[in-house]
């Protein structure tokens, strides 16, 4: 094999090449259930919202959710495509140096897809509360749900620009971890299974709660769907 056909293998190329084969959102991906990102010929998509943009109000306002959905997740989505073509046409014509340029594009774009993707079926517009695995993990890795509320919510008021806050599985440890990250793809853990994600980006809200950050990721913990949390855990118990 020659070093343009070991790019060629090697560059993401569909959905279920995102992730390691024995991650949650992989598999969820290749079954089409959760989470659905890309078509048959393996460009991205956006999946429509699972309710409609004034389903979360009062807490996410209308306006905010309709120009997140459209505009930042499917922006995210847009430069995904194009930085997928880029580097197709790259490697055609071996050029090496635009396809490393293009596969750094694609990794903040992609990221972005897979984050927002989950984003928004962890919320709901009621408020609920981790039960059954979920929470006997939540209480053993954590204390009590009130310690890890506290944790997770520090950590995303806390990250550094423009990023997240995450609730994830870690299988070689078979333990819940948190995680802050920067915009979309920086200090991740490879191998980490995403359960719950918190978007600080200022787009997720600034138009209702202007520079507080703090009261929108406390706002959250109203409408977390924590049922959707049980069943990412349930899936990426699964594939441990």
């Amino acid at each position: 094999m020659n070093r343009k056909e070991f790019f060629q293998n090697s560059i993401i190329l569909g959905s279920a090449a995102i992730l390691p084969l024995n991650n949650a959102f992989s598999q969820n991906v290749m079954e089409g259930g959760l989470d659905k990102i890309t078509d048959e010929n393996g460009n991205f998509v956006q999946a429509p919202l699972p309710y409609s943009e004034s389903f979360l109000e009062p807490h996410m306002d209308e306006e905010t959710l309709h120009l997140h959905y459209t505009y930042h997740h499917g922006g995210a989505v847009k430069g995904a495509n194009k930085d997928l073509a880029k580097i197709r046409a790259a490697l055609d014509h071996d050029d090496f140096a635009l396809s490393d340029y293009w596969t750094k594009k694609m990794a903040h774009h992609v990221s972005s897809h897979v984050l927002h993707s989950i984003f928004w079926t962890n919320l709901t517009n009621h408020k609920t509360e981790p039960t059954g695995e979920l929470l006997k993990r939540i209480e053993k890795n954590f204390g009590t749900y009130d310690r890890l509320q506290g944790l997770l919510a520090n950590i995303s008021k806390t990250v550094t620009g423009s990023g997240w806050g995450i609730l994830g599985y870690q299988p070689y440890s078979d333990q819940l971890v948190v995680l802050q990250c920067e915009n979309h793809e920086k200090l991740t853990q490879w191998g980490v299974v995403p359960l719950l994600v918190i978007d600080v980006w200022e787009h997720a809200y600034y138009l209702k709660y202007k520079n507080k950050r703090g009261d929108f990721v406390d706002t959250l913990f109203s409408i977390f769907n924590w049922g959707n949390v049980a069943e990412r855990l349930d899936t990426a118990l699964k594939l441990r």
